[in-house]
């Protein structure tokens, strides 16, 4: 199992161990009596717990971001950007969000299909000339909805050892898929962007992937007027000064990637968001309570869509896939989910559309995974959840 595949099962059976006990226990016991909320409650002891679970981790860095009633009640930053420099994390640190990338484009694609650009379930094939993978009629197959729920047969990445291929019927089954993104987003950019021939490199088992315009088409389309000022994807002098830097197990500080527009054009619909804990909820927020559809916003009908599970994941916990989030079956309630895990940088988004609450919070150590562990399973951030 390569490494990504192996975070995204352990990240999932964490979430699900903590989450199932949740909303279907925590209301029956005998709570002792307090003036406080459950949320000043969990503030109070997460201020004291989380400098404790980062020590012990060795994460340098984190940053949260908490929703309540549809709004963010209450973010900090704890510890440093940089264990060298030791510039302390505050609200305004960017992480990268990785596989947290995959929602917001999502929402994008969503966007389109109301718009008439894009058809859930018209074949990908059908909008462009160009062939994503030769003598593989199911290719034909494969729509957006494949893509988004991740039923579409593509594994995760191609290599020189496992050449890009369908591995199953479309649409018959779950695999976790960062290659499916890229080819829905290339998709996108042949529909409303410009590829630009003079700005290319090589990534995967050779694969030649030329600059786009798809940072600035989702600026446009959902940073700007959800008020994300601090996200993009394409590395520039702004993001350098407010980027935290990645760190290794030990907590040894190690580089920042410096994403391009080319290296965008192969990850930005996968993995390669940066953004801050607050503007991600506010993303969020957009999600579980969207105000009145625009231009931008999609309508109630899309998103109870995206939301709605579309294929059921096997495990001890019962889960689905949705399009573009993980859906986690609890007694009382559903959570929407999607974490992110690239080198260094570890993170993960939770929230309730019932209970309009949730969190984001986002790590520059390796071993921030162990810290998000925590954070979820503390029986207080539990009591919120289902409060």
């Amino acid at each position: 199992m390569q490494r990504r595949e192996f975070l995204v099962q352990s990240g999932r059976t964490a979430i699900g161990f903590s989450l199932l006990p949740l909303v279907g226990c925590v209301a029956g016991k005998i709570q002792p009596r307090s003036t406080a909320s459950p949320l000043e409650t969990l503030i109070a002891h997460l201020e004291k717990q989380i400098p404790m679970w980062m020590e012990e981790s060795k994460v340098p860095g984190l940053s949260i971001a908490v929703i309540k009633n549809a709004q963010v009640a209450w973010r900090r930053g704890f510890g440093v950007k940089d264990s060298a420099s030791k510039e302390p994390v505050d609200t305004d640190t960017m992480f990268e969000a990785a596989s947290m990338s995959k929602p917001v484009f999502a929402y994008v694609v969503m966007k389109l299909c109301e718009k008439g650009v894009l058809n859930l379930d018209t074949p990908l094939t059908k909008y462009t000339s160009e062939s994503f993978l030769e003598n593989d009629t199911r290719l034909d197959l494969i729509t957006s909805r494949h893509v988004l729920s991740h039923t579409s047969g593509f594994q995760d990445w191609r290599s020189e050892k496992e050449p890009l291929s369908i591995h199953f019927t479309p649409g018959e089954k779950w695999l976790y898929s960062g290659e499916g993104y890229y080819y829905l987003q290339s998709v996108v950019t042949h529909l409303t962007g410009h590829v630009n021939p003079k700005d290319c490199a090589r990534y995967e088992a050779g694969l030649e992937v030329c600059a786009t315009d798809i940072d600035a088409y989702i600026k446009a389309n959902l940073f700007v007027p959800f008020g994300m000022n601090s996200s993009g994807y394409v590395w520039n002098d702004t993001f350098a000064r407010r980027m935290a830097r990645p760190h290794d197990p030990t907590g040894k500080p190690t580089d920042n990637k410096k994403s391009s527009p080319a290296s965008v054009a192969r990850y930005g619909s996968t993995g390669a968001l940066l953004t801050t804990p607050t503007d991600y909820a506010k993303f969020l927020i957009e999600v579980i309570d969207p105000r009145p559809s625009d231009a931008f916003r999609l309508k109630r009908e899309s998103l109870k869509e995206m939301l709605r599970p579309h294929v059921k994941l096997e495990g001890r916990y019962p889960s689905s896939w949705a399009l573009g989030w993980q859906i986690f079956h609890n007694p009382g309630r559903d959570f929407i989910y999607h974490g992110g895990d690239n080198e260094g940088f570890h993170c993960g988004a939770l929230a309730s559309v019932e209970g309009r609450c949730g969190y984001v919070v986002m790590t520059n150590g390796e071993n921030g995974p162990e810290v998000l562990r925590r954070l979820v399973t503390h029986d207080l951030m539990q009591r919120f959840l289902a409060s």
